[in-house]
């Protein structure tokens, strides 16, 4: 039985599994939790800065382990800010995500600190340290470095106020770009505003005029509801209308503007980088990527920009000829997923919402946890021991092939209101091994609790929840996140599961898509909802077709996003004034419409400016790379094989202990290569 107390947040170790017991937490949890546990934070790095003992274990080890509760109950607040919030957490994560920012960089700029980690560093050569620990005192000495403990009293405060505000602002970028997401509604009443569009999406969209107490049919910027929009609506001026919404949210002048956002932003990392000595934002970030400099990166993308271009040219004349038969003499933007729908059903006889009835939820989810049953030998029971955050959240109990726990995941499926846009896998508490801390005993690991978040239209009362291939795609990317923190056996916290290089960590996810486009996996799962009907092979064959459809134009647009990126936190020598301009120049190389007035990505680009991608979003590409190369090892030798599937779990279970290059080569044998990405994306060579 669950025992109740005054404050959740505090005493987490009292529920099952010692899970998030949502029920029972409110917002005013967190003030208290907050104020009890910085203190408690505070006392410990005090001890250790102030210990006459100046070693690994009582110095490096010890600030390792300290503040792991404090970390815990802030990462619930992010996640709940983000996947189920009200006005209410979000007042909470105002007021406390920038001070929490500052409180611990703050410990990375204490002096006395400082010096106890550089003597440990200075001596590590005769310390007898495995792998890991020598891993976690260089990235130790790291971090007080790029927080700047070399850097004098006026310029650590700058620093550190240049921290808050930053923190200040993703907070406020990601609240304007969701109030402008859930603002816009497109409502329809009349048969021909509606040509094109599949029944099921109809379905949805007429129950979601219902909600709103409105007639007819009711589409919104939710991705579940533009992206069949724009690929399926007849109607061009819809579809026009739709697009110019979608990219200017969070670009109207009015108070939800994102633009001085992503200006001052631009200008405070900039500013944060010179103060640590570094000439952009781009090269202080890559001092810890694989790619180490930003020179790397635009060598990388400009080299895939070279086989991808040639493609993308073949691919958009394919649209616009197309698009010439219906009467349209310039393809605009909100034209080509459309077009590319149409083509992807003449040349390939492929239609997604045709394909849907195949992919239910349920169905993909028992296929889903059988790979990783084939792969790692792992089962998952549902559990309703733990409580879950909102309606239709679930959990299971993840066990070893043994039958030992290893770890709960959540399962947050369905778009709702208060949950941002997007895809992601989070954690809800860290793995490690510890003998340390009041929540630890010996020899007994922290087992994670990982989280899946998606925006999957809900089932109707007529229909239950279908995906199209490209979220079962998602389903599977984010379970590879998901696998990464769940397979996690590392003795410290801070190199656990997804702690690894950025361009690193999209490795385990992008991996697991491949396994969807096996007719040996889609045989598992893909079954008609209602008739049972396996998957017919000819959709198996054009499934595996369409993993090089448009592949040239989709390449570009990914090319694009990080040449936008580079742009904001490489190449900036001042801020631009005019955002559109700045954007037109950056995309001219991977445009083939016109740039539309009044459309703006950077004011909705959450990864750059809300999220962890800032000088990263390169690594998308950067790790289909590893993973094209890694699942050719697969395919070489089983895509169920055991060993290779061993060797691979080892890679996930290090997390961050060891550079990523070491545990590719340790898996691979090899360092990664570029051919297998370049074969599967049927490229053939650069201009």
């Amino acid at each position: 039985m669950q025992k109740k107390t005054a404050n959740p947040l505090l005493h987490l170790e009292d529920y099952p599994y010692e899970s998030v017991p949502f029920s029972e937490v409110k917002p005013s949890h967190f003030d208290e939790a907050f104020e009890v546990l910085i203190k408690h934070t505070q006392d410990e790095i005090d001890r250790i800065a102030r210990g006459g003992k100046a070693d690994f274990t009582h110095t490096v080890e010890a600030l390792s382990y300290a503040g792991i509760p404090l970390a815990r109950v802030q990462s619930i607040l992010s996640n709940l800010n983000s996947a189920a919030t009200n006005e209410e957490l979000q007042a909470v994560a105002d007021r406390w995500m920038p001070e929490l920012a500052a409180f611990w960089n703050g410990i990375y700029q204490r002096a006395d600190l400082f010096e106890h980690i550089r003597k440990v560093y200075e001596k590590k050569g005769g310390l007898s340290l495995n792998t890991e620990q020598q891993t976690l005192l260089a990235r130790t000495y790291r971090q007080f470095l790029h927080n700047g403990a070399l850097l004098d009293e006026e310029k650590r405060k700058e620093l550190i106020s240049v921290k808050r505000r930053l923190s200040k602002l993703a907070l406020q970028f990601q609240k304007n770009l969701l109030h402008d997401t859930n603002a816009f509604r497109l409502i329809l009443k009349d048969a021909d505003e509606i040509k094109g569009l599949p029944s099921d999406i109809l379905e949805r969209a007429r129950e979601r005029a219902r909600e709103a107490g409105k007639e007819g049919w009711m589409f919104s910027l939710h991705y579940p509801s533009y992206g069949p929009f724009m690929k399926y609506a007849n109607r061009r001026d819809l579809r026009e209308r739709m697009y110019r919404a979608f990219m200017s949210r969070a670009y109207h002048g009015d108070a939800y503007d994102n633009s001085e956002i992503v200006k001052e932003e631009a200008r405070l990392r900039k500013r944060l980088a010179e103060l640590l000595g570094y000439s952009s934002y781009a090269h202080w970030v890559l001092t810890e990527r694989m790619a180490e400099k930003p020179e790397n990166v635009m060598a990388f993308l400009n080299e895939l920009y070279g086989y991808a271009r040639p493609a993308a040219e073949r691919e958009f004349a394919q649209l616009r000829e197309m698009a010439k038969d219906d009467g349209i003499d310039e393809l605009q933007a909100w034209d080509t997923a459309y077009y590319a729908e149409q083509l992807k059903r003449r040349e390939l006889s492929l239609d997604d919402e045709r394909m849907k009835p195949y992919f239910e939820l349920e169905a993909v989810l028992k296929g889903m946890f059988e790979v990783a049953r084939r792969l790692y030998g792992l089962q998952f029971e549902p559990t309703d021991e733990v409580e879950v955050y909102a309606d239709g959240v679930r959990v299971w109990k993840v066990m070893n092939e043994e039958g030992s726990y290893l770890a709960l995941l959540y399962g947050d499926f369905y778009v709702r209101p208060g949950k941002r846009q997007g895809a992601w896998m989070t954690s809800y508490k860290s793995q490690f091994r510890s003998q340390r801390g009041r929540n630890t005993r010996p020899h007994v690991s922290s087992r994670p609790h990982i989280s899946i978040v998606t925006n999957f239209a809900r089932p109707t009362g007529q229909m239950p929840a279908l995906l199209t291939f490209d979220e079962v795609n998602t389903l599977f990317h984010e379970f590879g996140h998901a696998l990464h923190g769940m397979l996690a056996d590392t003795t410290y916290a801070d190199l656990s599961g997804t702690n690894v290089y950025w361009d690193f960590v999209e490795l385990p996810s992008q991996i697991m898509e491949n396994w969807t486009y096996e007719p040996e996996v889609l045989l598992m799962f893909a079954r008609h909802y209602r008739t049972g009907e396996v998957i017919p092979s000819k959709y198996i064959e054009a499934l595996r077709k369409s993993r090089r459809f448009m592949e040239g134009l989709a390449t570009l647009r990914q090319l694009g996003f990080g040449y936008l990126d580079m742009a904001w936190h490489y190449r900036l020598e001042e801020v631009p004034g005019d955002l559109e301009i700045f954007e037109r120049r950056v995309f001219e190389p991977v445009r083939f419409t016109s740039h539309v007035r009044g459309t703006l990505m950077s004011t909705q680009f959450g990864h750059l400016f809300a999220g962890g991608y800032a000088a990263g979003y390169y690594s998308y590409k950067w790790s289909e790379r590893l993973e094209a190369d890694a699942f050719s090892i697969f395919q070489k030798n089983g895509i169920f094989d055991r060993e290779t599937a061993r060797k691979f779990r080892r890679l996930l279970a290090q997390g961050g202990s060891r550079h990523p290059v070491e545990l590719y080569k340790e898996f691979a044998g090899r360092p990664p290569e570029i051919e297998a990405l370049i074969r599967r994306a049927g490229f053939t060579k650069n201009r």
